[in-house]
């Protein structure tokens, strides 16, 4: 019998040494047996958080809505490979599916749907969510198995569970915060030698206390992305939250039960995230072919496309409950307040061509 996952990440520890904070998130999220992904039920309410896809319709409408303008756009490419990454319950997609019918024939006969997940649990909640559709679907662990293609790809909230490193200035140089065992029991930090990184040529020199925060796996994920796009053509449209503008600060968090947790008390039953750089994928995407949008904020991006005028077309048929339930999923949306999601979530789009789309044009 397997052991627990805590146990195991402790022996692999002791005989080691300690871990790095990217060992550690992987083994939490993605463990084949007790990983976090692999294991549990995360999205909704019944889960530890909610999506933007989960709020309400309307957000996978307008980028659906969105991924038909940016089709046309580029020519009308067909076939194409229309694709999520890391799609989790499948709502979005299936809410995308449903729009585009409506908007576009020509769209739905050119695309071939990929969904790009890898874990087989949520793999068998997709296919189920989107069997309706009656299209082939088709799964990959990872974007380097989609066809050679032009390709439309969107992301909701895919980078933030890609594992980070971390480093804090003590005053000399930069030492790595690695993960041991606590005296005590469970996982705890501790600072790893001075070790030579290269800093990111836009951030000004650290200060003592000052941690730095770089995913080299986010980096090979943008890279590879923006290659394609340069190759193959098509779009990439990305929302997760962070921030537009590189610089230094401890960003690490859990989530559980709808509620902040500790990132290292009991690996496996909780979700890791942290803050995206936005600036740093766009300049990668950048380096590597694609031309890229400025960085908007959600709430920028859903009410250009029409978020406003959508709910008022879904309240119209609804009573004063209905109207206000549907108002109040657009506050989450797009709204500034605490809990809604306007101005911390941003969105980037990348692709082979300028897009002269909203709201990044």
């Amino acid at each position: 019998m397997t052991k627990p996952l805590p146990e195991r990440l402790a022996e692999r520890i002791a005989a080691r040494g300690p871990l790095t904070l990217a060992e550690f998130w992987n083994a939490a999220l993605f463990d084949p047996v007790d990983g976090y992904y692999t294991s549990r039920r995360p999205f909704g309410a019944e889960g530890d958080f909610i999506t933007a896809p989960d709020v309400s319709q309307m957000f996978g409408e307008l980028v659906g809505a969105w991924l038909v303008a940016a089709w046309r756009a580029l020519g009308s490419p067909s076939p194409f490979a229309l694709a999520e990454i890391g799609p989790g319950r499948g709502t979005m997609m299936a809410d995308i599916l449903r729009t585009v019918r409506q908007l576009d024939t020509g769209f739905s006969r050119a695309a071939q749907v990929h969904l790009i997940e890898v874990s087989d649990r949520l793999a068998g909640i997709q296919h189920e969510r989107l069997s309706g559709f009656d299209l082939p679907l088709r799964r990959h662990r990872s974007i380097a198995e989609l066809p050679a293609m032009p390709l439309l790809a969107v992301a909701n909230e895919l980078f933030d569970a890609i594992a980070i490193r971390q480093f804090v200035h003590d005053g000399v140089g930069l030492r790595e915060r690695l993960v041991a065992t606590a005296p005590g029991g469970g996982f705890c930090f501790v600072e790893g030698p001075a070790g030579q990184i290269s800093m990111p040529a836009h951030l000004p020199p650290p200060r003592a206390g000052d941690i730095l925060e770089v995913s080299p796996d986010r980096q090979r994920l943008a890279a590879h992305l923006g290659a394609m796009l340069a190759q193959r053509g098509g779009a990439f449209l990305c929302f997760d939250y962070g921030h537009a503008r590189s610089g230094y600060g401890d960003t690490l968090q859990a989530m559980r039960g709808h509620a902040f947790a500790d990132p290292l008390a009991q690996p496996g039953l909780h979700d890791i995230t942290s803050h995206v750089d936005f600036a740093d994928l766009a300049q990668i995407m950048r380096h590597a072919g694609a031309i890229v949008s400025p960085v908007v904020t959600q709430g920028q991006f859903l009410l250009a496309l029409g978020l406003a005028e959508r709910a008022g077309a879904l309240g119209a048929t609804r009573d004063e409950a209905g109207r206000a339930d549907i108002t109040s999923q657009a506050h989450r949306l797009a709204g500034t307040g605490p809990g809604e999601m306007g101005d911390l979530f941003k969105v980037v789009a990348a692709g082979s061509a300028a897009l002269p789309l909203p709201p990044f044009d």
